[in-house]
């Protein structure tokens, strides 16, 4: 019973305590109020984290500037949003900030005062809160004021473990996770290419999360850390004294310290005392911008060149006008501006505010002079962070309050939210739908609790005087790196980039052989083998060269071995060519011959437009041989085979309507038999020209389709000549185009063969007749000779075939007809040619 009334006495005490310290706040009535947490005061110490001990009643003392510039930071967003026409309009915002001096209790009270509402605030709730400042805060509140949907948006917690959307539904924040600055450092090693590296980190959830962050950013990427050393609060000094040893022992030259600022403190003090000045340190954001180490002189050598992410920093308009006009006689409720005004100028601003000790100040005192951390706007990190969460905030109360039939007599009210009236529920709906651009144009939103990552990349430079200064040196967000490495000044003074490796890179020539029981980062450099090559310096394994290709003396480079293909630049080539275009401007010639007699008998003898369409089908003859001259390649192989084989038979199905013609003019001249030759037109002799030249297409095309011609490249023995040629991967394909069109001109040589002797003058089945066999021969002779034939010169045997075909076409048939149109016109007539 005793221990039971003790309890209740301790209770009655805190809450006490706890009430006289809630009574600080900083307040602006408004129709909606945003709640702030702040660490205004010092933590004397971390024993008061513990209940049972005596200090943890004593309150906190002094003012932490940083916070305290926090604050201010958030009433000048609410000022400027209720100056803003766009945004919130006709609703007032106010606000209501309380110290919770870094105490869970005391943030725990707070927030319910500020969320309930109290006497201290007329009863008005405020439906969100800005803060609190610390991880672990933050995760109580908001598993507190979670099942309340109350919205919490944190400024600076980054514990990855708050992204947990399931267990954290009410929480966003400002700020990135820890998890972005892992990555953004491990990017930072990727880019530099340091490979062996030594890690320092705090012996907690922040050090141990980062570091396996790390390593998942490293992996597979042949990156060794040489060494991991922990500092724990509980030991420090001793930590730190191991972590100096194994930093000075070691030949890794670049040290990562994920740890905070005090943990730093003593390892560098250690390291000092060793003298180690060698080691380039990469900083996590909890102490790259710590000015108890930039300002330590102390330890300027060692911490010269450091280089780390921060938070990202960003500039606030007339947010410095504005801190620098402040007074606390324009401010006479502001207990925590009046107490700042006496500790910095040591006077009281007014009696009628607070009995003091102080002299009264003279009215004359401005902060215009006043250099301190309330007053430095170089990097505004924290702060900016602050000023993003009040716009989210803001609107995202502008997305809940704007209805756009509010005015409707048909409006339901129950549907729009009141100023007044707001449900966190309904609030928390819309921050998730937060999509707003920033001053400087950059997008902001929420992903689940956080927001797009991004880091300044920031350099500890040594001044003329000796001193440190942070010098910005480059951004790192989610997809990319954005460094200017040339203002980097590195820990050995020097501007090139310092070597962290266990081996040198391998050079070109050479692949990298690991070490038996060592880590990847250590290896031997082994000469690549004959036939492969490695080009780039630190080369894992070495490559074999192409087929046509093979590797140099130095096995750097792959040599092109001398291909063997028949081109238009060697003799055999440039001669077939120019026989072809020869060919090819002769039935041109013909060409133009026929179609500027085309009215003479001549020329309309036997269907002129057929005579027409053979010298086209022999021009295509004559050039689709140009396809099979010049490199071999996967469209030249199928377009070959298939221009010869199509363009062939639309000649020789030209020919053999010709010659059906005949026959069917002859038979027409029998009596009674008139009709057949009527039957035979124009109409049906183009039909089966048509229906001839189809059938080879659908060949090919099946042929093509299924196996086609493919380059190949016959290697021969090593060094030799690499032949490049198209290689038939379907013989039955090619027998069955060669096979149609020898079927085709043996039967137009049949027929031929059986109209040559009809009584014309001048009978064309002559010509045809002695075409046909001059084409018949050529392709029989071509058979074996394309079978024997090696190498490039198998593709000059069917050219050879092709271009002795084509001209014995061109001039069997053609000759003798120019001959009369050009030099014996007095044959041209009907009368001649009809003549038995």
């Amino acid at each position: 019973m005793s221990r039971q009334i003790g309890l209740e006495g301790v209770q009655a005490s805190v809450c006490s305590r706890w009430d006289a310290q809630s009574n600080k706040g900083l307040s602006l009535d408004g129709d909606v109020i945003i709640g702030g947490l702040f660490n205004v005061y010092h933590l004397p110490s971390f024993t008061e984290q513990d209940f049972t001990k005596k200090p943890y009643y004593e309150p906190c003392t002094g003012l932490n500037l940083v916070p305290f510039k926090l604050m201010y930071a958030m009433a000048f967003a609410v000022e400027e949003i209720n100056r803003n026409n766009s945004l919130l309009q006709g609703v007032k915002l106010g606000y209501r900030m309380l110290d919770s001096c870094g105490r869970y209790p005391w943030a725990l009270q707070s927030a319910l005062s500020l969320i309930g509402g109290d006497a201290h605030s007329c009863g008005q709730s405020a439906p969100l809160i800005i803060g609190p400042g610390l991880s672990s805060t933050a995760t109580i509140l908001s598993r507190m004021l979670g099942p309340l949907s109350v919205p919490l948006i944190s400024y600076s917690a980054t514990c990855p473990c708050l992204s947990d959307r399931d267990k954290f539904t009410n929480f966003f924040r400002t700020i990135p996770s820890d998890v972005y600055q892992a990555r953004a450092i491990a990017r930072l090693v990727l880019h530099f290419k340091w490979t062996w590296i030594g890690a320092v980190i705090a012996n907690d959830d922040y050090g141990h999360s980062a570091l396996q962050v790390f390593q998942e950013e490293i992996r597979g990427k042949r990156i060794c850390l040489e060494f991991i050393q922990t500092l724990s609060w509980e030991k420090l000094t001793n930590d730190a004294k191991k972590s100096a040893i194994t930093i000075k022992t070691s030949t890794a030259r670049v040290i990562l310290i994920f740890c905070w600022y005090t943990g730093v403190i003593q390892l560098f003090l250690e390291l000092a005392k060793k003298n180690v000045t060698d080691r380039q340190f990469l900083a996590s954001e909890a102490w790259s911008t710590r000015d108890d180490l930039l300002k330590n002189v102390a330890l300027s050598n060692l911490s010269s060149g450091v280089v780390g992410v921060a938070i990202r920093s960003s500039p606030i308009p007339g947010f410095g006008n504005y801190i620098r006009n402040l007074n606390p006689y324009h401010r006479p409720d502001d207990v925590f501006f009046r107490e700042f005004w006496e500790q910095q100028f040591g006077c009281s601003p007014g009696a009628s505010l607070q009995k003091s000790s102080l002299p009264p100040c003279s009215g004359t005192e401005s902060l215009e002079d006043v250099q301190n951390h309330f007053t430095d706007m170089a990097h505004l990190r924290l702060t900016y962070n602050i000023y993003l969460a009040v716009y989210a905030a803001a609107h995202a109360l502008h997305s809940l309050l704007s209805c756009p039939n509010r005015d409707s007599p048909t409006n339901n009210s129950s549907t729009c939210s009141s100023a007044k009236h707001i449900k966190p529920r309904e609030l928390l709906q819309h921050f998730n739908k937060v999509n707003i651009s920033t001053p400087h144009g950059e997008m902001f939103y929420f992903q689940g609790a956080d927001i797009p990552p991004k880091y300044d990349l920031v350099n500890w430079q040594k001044t003329p005087e000796g001193s440190l200064k942070l010098m910005l040196v480059g951004h790192v967000d989610e997809s990319d790196i954005h460094l200017n490495e040339s203002a980097i000044q590195w820990s050995t003074g020097s501007s090139e980039v310092p070597v962290s490796v266990c081996s040198k890179s391998c050079p070109p020539g050479t692949r990298m052989a690991n070490r038996k029981g060592e880590p990847v980062c250590c290896f031997d450099c082994i000469p690549c083998g004959e036939g492969e090559i490695s080009n780039i310096t630190g080369s894992l394994h070495c490559e074999r060269c192409p087929s046509e290709f093979w590797s140099n003396t130095e096995r750097t480079v792959c040599i092109r071995r001398q291909t063997d293909f028949l081109s238009f630049n060697e003799t055999l080539g440039i001669t077939l060519t120019t026989v072809a275009v020869s060919g090819v401007i002769v039935t041109t010639a013909v060409f133009v011959v026929f179609l500027y007699y085309r009215q003479t008998p001549m020329v309309r003898a036997n269907n002129s437009e057929l005579s027409f369409l053979l010298l086209l089908s022999l021009k295509l003859c004559f050039l689709c041989s140009l396809l099979f001259i010049g490199r071999p390649s996967v469209w030249s192989c199928r377009f070959q085979q298939a221009a010869f084989g199509i363009s062939f038979v639309l000649s020789v199905s030209c020919l053999l309507v010709k010659t059906m013609v005949v026959l069917a003019a002859f038979r027409s001249a029998r009596p009674g038999a008139a009709a057949l030759m009527k039957w035979f037109g124009p109409g049906l002799q183009r039909g089966s020209v048509c229906l001839f030249t189809s059938v080879q297409i659908i060949i090919c095309s099946i042929w093509l389709s299924l196996s086609p011609p493919v380059p190949h490249r016959d290697l021969g023995i090593q060094g030799s000549k690499v032949t490049l040629e198209c290689a038939m991967a379907s013989v039955v394909g090619f027998s069955l185009v060669l096979g149609y069109i020898g079927l085709l001109a043996c039967t137009c040589l049949l027929l031929a063969f059986l109209a040559r002797k009809l009584p014309d003058n001048f009978n064309e089945a002559k010509l045809i007749t002695f075409s046909m066999l001059i084409f018949c021969a050529v392709w029989v002779a071509f058979v074996p000779a394309y079978v024997s034939s090696p190498g490039k010169y198998v593709v000059a045997v069917e050219i050879f075939a092709i271009l002795a075909s084509s001209y014995g076409l061109l001039f069997c048939i053609f000759a003798p007809k120019c001959f009369i149109i050009l030099l014996r016109p007095e044959k041209n007539t009907k009368k001649h040619l009809m003549a038995r």
